[in-house]
């Protein structure tokens, strides 16, 4: 069944991709546009190797900040650029760089927050935004252990294990948290921009 969801997340954001693509040779000054197509590659950046993946990211950081051109108060498209740049560090295994991208995260949930202070959601990702690094030095700590044990039976304690679990689990509730959001806002504006038009 969760096959079957990716596959149908895979589908809907590659046809809100074409659908901005094809929109921006009509139009290429559409911020709500330039928004939602930053945020489709955003999720379509989920299902690619790492280095496609970054590419996409950076695909989308490209189009968001056209986005921003075009409309600097456009809080959705400064929203969906911090989510960009939390993708981008978590992908970078170096920290010292992988802190140049949270910063920048930090920076536009903040200005979100400032653009639209009632927006429960900007807020919520402002303050996660400062555990992010944390996280990305334990989920980076991880990897790197268990690529030196290599396979094999874990010979961990109990409480390793649940301390383990405790830090993955809340690596996907972040992570997962990010991509339903994302993934909202992406489809309401999808949404409004295939809406029929109002009656007259």
């Amino acid at each position: 069944m969760e096959m079957q969801n990716d596959f149908d997340r895979l589908l809907f954001f590659e046809h809100a991709r074409k659908a901005a693509e094809t929109t921006y040779t009509k139009d290429p000054f559409d911020a709500e546009n330039l928004t939602r197509w930053g945020g489709a590659l955003l999720e379509l950046s989920q299902f690619q190797s790492v280095s496609e993946s970054k590419k996409m990211i950076s695909d989308a950081i490209s189009k968001l900040e056209e986005a921003l051109e075009v409309n600097p108060q456009k809080h959705d498209a400064i929203w969906c650029l911090g989510n960009a740049h939390t993708s981008n560090a978590f992908l970078t295994p170096d920290e010292d760089e992988a802190k140049v991208y949270f910063d920048k995260a930090a920076q536009c949930f903040q200005q979100a927050v400032d653009v639209d202070p009632e927006n429960e959601l900007y807020r919520k990702s402002y303050e996660v935004s400062s555990k992010a690094p944390e996280l990305h030095a334990e989920i980076h700590k991880q990897g790197a252990m268990q690529q030196a044990m290599g396979p094999g039976p874990s010979t961990s304690t109990s409480t390793k294990g649940s301390k383990k679990k405790k830090s993955s689990d809340l690596k996907y509730d972040i992570c997962g948290w990010v991509i339903l959001a994302v993934g909202l806002v992406a489809w309401v504006g999808f949404a409004k921009s295939n809406a029929p038009p109002p009656p007259r």
